[in-house]
């Protein structure tokens, strides 16, 4: 049993996977720092305290170490905030129950109140979507989205609370679109994707804009047009250079590129969001969709390293999801990301040989009541590419699970 803080462990598997000696990682972190560092057997030493657990390093070389593994702090040194129930936070945030909220959106005047109410809904729906069965969602989202939508035709708001009627209808629309595409639903989700980003626009919201071209872009790379990932990112990042959803649509940049076989262009891409990253705010909800938290910067290095063959590093970094992705009682957090991550794991097993281990690391991915199917689907064909062959009876029986996804 190891038993030092996950952090150190994780100073050690990430040095192993790049195959660095303790002396090469002092070496590279030398090479981040824009200050002069203690000479290098002094480093060297504070590495051996650091990856033995015995002291933890200062923000400064958390910040370099972080930056030698591509990767943030917080990622490594992670900050923990989750989101409340939605109606509870409703409550405490307004005093309004869901009730009152319906109730004043079919009064003749809709005070700040009930505006502030939609809001925190909207929130909350999306602090939702990591866990919440789609089918329950989508109903919910859209009946919020409906409801949102009577008040832009009336004449009882004035101009500033138009607008902030866009702005939250935008929110719900980018929701309700990406659960579309969750279930399947392809016409649909695009459709919902053009209302959000018409909404964006017509509020002045450039992070709405930029959330409805990063899903442009999803949706293209779960059908495999690399070009247009490019191109609907470079499109979202005019719009919105800055924040959570940059971050997000360099990710899907990377992820087009290591399926065009481009490492350089990979690395380029994880590393302007990394660098982007660093500069935003730790969200104080970490389950909230449309924010872009430290440990999806292992989400979207982990599809990246498996897709570019480097099994070692993707294995550190799948561990690292899954590890991130459950609560300290049980419970998962992000039980999508956990299915690709465990994907992961499969077809690196499949690769080194290990067929059985595959199949149930693959079987495992498939379970659950929330799952993203377009996004598990295109993560799964490398498993199934890698098992089509095999012929054994286990492997035939995940094949035909996965067919059945396709056609559910």
């Amino acid at each position: 049993m190891d038993d030092r803080p996950r952090w150190a462990q994780r100073l050690t598997a990430e040095r192993t996977a790049r195959g660095w000696s303790q002396a090469e990682v002092v070496r590279a972190m030398r090479a981040h720092s824009q200050r002069v560092l203690p000479d290098d057997k002094s480093l060297l030493r504070n590495w051996k305290r650091w990856e033995s657990g015995e002291t933890i390093p200062d923000a400064t070389h958390q910040a370099l170490i972080a930056a030698a593994y591509g990767t943030v702090a917080a990622a490594i040194w992670p900050l923990t905030a989750r989101g409340r129930g939605r109606e509870t936070g409703l409550v405490e945030d307004t005093g309004l129950t869901t009730l009152d909220v319906i109730t004043q959106l079919r009064a003749s005047q809709v005070d700040q109140a009930a505006l502030d109410a939609l809001r925190i809904t909207a929130d909350h729906l999306c602090t939702e979507y990591p866990h919440v069965p789609a089918p329950q969602l989508l109903i919910e989202g859209r009946a919020w989205l409906h409801r949102i939508s009577s008040l832009l035709g009336t004449t009882r708001l004035n101009l500033a609370q138009h607008r902030e009627v866009l702005d939250t209808a935008g929110w719900l629309a980018l929701l309700v679109g990406c659960v579309e595409y969750d279930s399947g639903d392809r016409a649909a989700a695009e459709a919902t994707r053009k209302a959000a980003l018409s909404l964006g626009a017509e509020a002045g919201n450039a992070e709405v804009q930029g959330w409805a071209l990063e899903m442009l872009a999803w949706f293209s790379l779960t059908k495999g047009d690399y070009a247009g990932v490019i191109a609907a990112s470079d499109e979202g990042i005019a719009i919105a250079p800055h924040g959570g959803v940059a971050v997000q649509l360099l990710a899907q940049k990377a992820k087009a590129w290591a399926r065009m076989g481009d490492r350089r262009q990979v690395e380029v891409s994880l590393d302007q969001g990394r660098r982007l990253l660093n500069g935003i705010p730790h969200p104080e909800n970490l389950d909230h969709h449309f924010k872009v938290d430290p440990s999806k910067h292992d989400f979207y290095a982990m599809d990246c390293y498996r897709r570019a063959g480097e099994n070692a590093l993707a294995t550190v970094y799948a561990a690292e999801v899954i590890q991130a992705s459950i609560g300290e009682d049980g419970t998962e957090h992000a039980p999508m990301r956990i299915s690709e991550a465990r994907i992961t794991q499969a077809v690196v097993a499949a690769r080194e040989g290990d067929l059985e281990h595959a199949v149930s690391l693959g079987q495992q991915a498939l379970t659950g009541n929330r799952k993203s199917l377009p996004s598990l689907l295109m993560v799964s064909s490398e498993l199934t590419t890698l098992l089509a062959t095999a012929g054994e009876s286990e492997v035939s029986g995940y094949l035909d699970q996965v067919r059945a996804l396709k056609v559910s």
